[in-house]
């Protein structure tokens, strides 16, 4: 007996893809993971890596593989931050992105561009070429949520070393919120609040003034976190 489908929809479908802006620091400068498309269109041009959704996947899925395919860059957690559906924002159909983050230690990535990508690198956040589509409307979304987040979330614990040093968190909140601290009330600011724990060693790279090695207490910056606090410098 034949049956109809009943979910046949009369209205046109967009197509779904997901993007994804990869922060990475390395101790002095902010930096993202763009890659150079193979394919037209914006053949040439540096972009954001990302791709079609499949129908056998959700859109977070389709943002991982297509990371992972394009710069052989494996994250277990990339989060949603934003839509970008604009009517002209793909010249070949109709398309909506899902805009992802996530953020790395630069040094834990070996970047290997593949499937449709040429290349694959980290660009530092202040010597970026002009992306492709629409990307660098989302990479400055991108930023915006980064620099809110900073103040709320342990963005430190993803992006630095699980050993640090005071100079280089510092390096760190000055690289996303674009501002510059006073050494000693930074230092004395962010003692101050229990989050970080002096460990017994020492920094011998000699990029700091300060050698003293710290790491997270992420009990205490969750209690923080729950409270609602807002960490301001």
């Amino acid at each position: 007996m034949h049956h109809e489908n009943k979910y046949c929809y009369k209205y046109p479908h967009a197509a779904l893809t997901a993007d994804c802006v990869v922060f990475g620091f390395d101790g002095e400068s902010l930096a993202v993971l763009l890659i150079e498309r193979g394919i037209e269109p914006f053949k040439g041009r540096w972009a954001l890596p990302g791709g079609f959704m499949r129908m056998d996947e959700t859109i977070t899925e389709c943002a991982r593989r297509e990371l992972l395919e394009e710069t052989g860059v494996d994250i277990e957690f990339v989060e949603q931050f934003n839509t970008f559906s604009s009517v002209d924002r793909d010249p070949r159909e109709r398309v909506v992105t899902v805009a992802h983050y996530a953020l790395v230690r630069k040094s834990d990535y070996k970047v290997m561009a593949g499937d449709d990508a040429v290349k694959a690198k980290w660009w530092k956040i202040k010597e970026l070429p002009t992306l492709a589509f629409d990307h660098d409307s989302i990479l400055r979304c991108a930023e915006r949520v980064l620099r809110e987040r900073i103040h709320f979330e342990p963005i430190g614990f993803n992006l630095l070393d699980e050993k640090f040093t005071i100079s280089e968190l510092q390096r760190l909140y000055e690289a996303i919120l674009g501002v510059q601290f006073d050494r000693r009330n930074f230092h004395k600011k962010i003692t101050g609040l229990g989050i970080l724990v002096p460990l017994d060693a020492k920094d011998t790279s000699g990029r700091g003034r300060s050698g003293q090695l710290y790491s997270f207490n992420e009990r205490e910056y969750n209690a923080l976190k729950d409270k609602g606090m807002k960490l301001e410098f």
